[in-house]
């Protein structure tokens, strides 16, 4: 699909200046400014991400009550389980917890729920079990904010419930009947920054805990867990997430973690760590737990006693992960299939029988990124569809599925992703209603994605230092993605070389006789309209990396969009 591209403009004096007080090239100075950071104080601190960056924790809303109750279990030796979403931002969170409880004296127990059997939240089925093995106290991660039912059982028979949490609260009825909620997204919540991850407010309940008892010097060593939530669960990587991952990563290639260290290994993580390692190689491998299998594995590996058996858990991620993409390419083919013809539809529904619950969020973000449609993508069972949708940017997902309350047996989620359960004879209608909503709230331009453009840079200026000069944006990631540049006036020297049967590689001289190698990934598909033929002159939207391959470093360009002269 034809991408908008939207240059971005800077003004020259404000860089120039800029530029001269923290003594760096003016593109950089560039850079810092569209990102917000348009003075040197706010450029030093976003360049140098510190402990100092961390809030105060008690600032969260119900935190105090929170920590009190925890500590008060904890004197009376009273029994606590951790309550973790089975994705790889509950889990990393139960994982956080468990250690920081254990560093206090308190063996506690976890649950996290099967996805296919339990499905998403807090039960009361296992609640009952939970008070029945001699639980008192539950505190829940990434989960909770929107289980009712649940806490008002757990209320009624004298089981304390704390939840941690992360996703929006349902506007009419509040938060849930809870000991206490610690969320920032809670109403009335003064805690400065909205967008901490589900393990992140985990890392805030346990520096909380761990001051109370004295012992706040131990906090550093949680980082590492929270910035691999964080990163895998595609959190802004802005204000304190950003000092949480920038300061994780630097520890994460020196973990002591038997399981952690053998999952870096099977990930081929070893002698470097970025955000882009996280997301892309150790973050699916835990995701693909709860997916493909059972999710309590991700605990276990991180609590594995020995490296043999870290290595053994490692594997089995792997092989989770390799099953989950096999299954993921065969659903997302038959989605894809179900959505063709929906080009007059603003928001995309596609149902099928049996389809793998592990698989169909991922399903979900691949339609909604090739059509460019907000989408929901159901699994049939038994009479309901289990679904999982994606939105596109500038639309609200969750205030969308909230104008259809009616229609779900259960829903939650945030702005950009959300899950549901609904009867399936109510699909029709989700269908009818949202699509008259998106109608109703997108414009045209909205239809269409957009490359934003952070800066036209000349063959002349693009080189390996620049590059490096990047390295200090560290960690990229969603809300501080890598900078994309626009060159023009580039030629083909040769066609495309196809590696895969879907990427494409290929070379580019500039008229100073310099030549780039660019790559594009999936750049069979994106490049249909486009007819890349040699000499042919081509305005290339790409990012900046380096290709560094058994100790060779060489620039690369990877291609976002272009625009040829044919």
């Amino acid at each position: 699909m034809q991408k908008r591209w939207k240059i971005r403009k800077h003004d020259a004096n404000a860089v120039n200046k800029l530029a001269s007080e923290l003594q760096v090239k003016p593109l950089i100075a560039a850079l810092l400014i569209a990102r917000g950071h348009d003075n040197a104080q706010r450029a030093i601190e976003f360049l140098n991400p510190s402990p100092e960056h961390l809030h105060e924790p008690f600032l969260l809303k119900g935190m105090r009550e929170a920590v009190d109750r925890i500590q008060r279990a904890i004197d009376n030796k009273e029994q606590i389980m951790i309550w973790g979403d089975y994705d790889v931002d509950g889990t990393t969170g139960t994982v956080l917890l468990r250690k920081m409880l254990s560093l206090l004296g308190s063996d506690s127990t976890f649950h996290v729920p099967n996805r296919f059997t339990e499905g998403y939240g807090i039960n009361i089925p296992a609640l009952e079990q939970a008070q029945k093995d001699g639980v008192s106290l539950v505190i829940s991660v990434d989960c909770g904010i929107r289980s009712f039912e649940p806490l008002e059982w757990a209320r009624d028979h004298g089981l304390d419930v704390i939840v941690t949490d992360h996703h929006l609260s349902d506007e009419i009825r509040g938060n849930p009947p809870a000991v206490a909620v610690v969320n920032p997204n809670q109403p009335g919540c003064p805690y400065p920054d909205k967008h901490l991850a589900g393990v992140g407010v985990a890392f805030k309940v346990a520096h909380a805990l761990l001051r109370e008892n004295g012992i706040e010097h131990e906090v550093p060593q949680f980082l590492k867990i929270a910035a691999i939530g964080t990163v895998a669960d595609v959190m802004d990587l802005t204000g304190e997430n950003r000092a949480i991952v920038r300061m994780g990563l630097l520890d994460l290639p020196k973990t002591k973690n038997f399981g952690l260290k053998a999952l870096m290994e099977v990930s081929d993580c070893r002698s470097e760590m970025t955000s882009m390692h996280i997301g892309f190689r150790i973050g699916p491998r835990i995701n693909a737990a709860g997916r493909m299998d059972i999710a309590r594995h991700v605990v276990e590996l991180f609590e594995a006693p020995d490296f043999s058996k870290g290595r053994e858990l490692a594997n089995l991620l792997d092989s989770r992960n390799r099953e989950r993409q096999q299954v993921q390419q065969r659903i997302t083919e038959l989605a894809l299939s179900e959505a063709a013809g929906s080009d007059d539809q603003h928001f995309i529904i596609v149902a099928g029988e049996g389809w793998h619950q592990g698989v169909i969020g991922l399903a979900a973000s691949r339609i909604a990124e090739k059509l460019y449609r907000p989408t929901i993508v159901l699994s049939l069972k038994d009479g309901f569809g289990h679904g999982s949708a994606r939105s596109i940017k500038g639309f609200h997902l969750l205030k969308a599925l909230e104008e259809c309350a009616d229609l779900f047996e259960q829903f939650g989620g945030h702005a950009a992703a959300a899950g549901m359960k609904i009867a399936e004879d109510r699909i029709a209608e989700l269908r009818e209603r949202l699509n008259q909503y998106a109608a109703a709230t997108l414009k045209v331009d909205d239809l269409i994605p957009e490359l934003e453009i952070d800066a036209l840079v000349t063959s002349g200026t693009l080189d390996m230092e620049l590059v490096d000069d990047l390295s200090d944006f560290e960690p990229f990631g969603a809300g501080n993605p890598k900078p994309v540049f626009l060159t023009r006036d580039l030629y083909l020297v040769e066609e495309p070389f196809v590696m895969k049967d879907k990427h494409l590689k290929f070379r580019l001289a500039a008229e100073n006789n310099r030549y780039f190698e660019a790559v594009w990934w999936d750049g069979v598909e994106r490049s249909k309209g486009q007819t890349l033929k040699p000499n042919s002159r081509i305005e290339l939207a790409y990012v900046a990396e380096i290709n560094n391959w058994q100790g060779n470093r060489r620039l690369q360009l990877v291609v976002e969009d272009l625009r040829t002269d044919n």
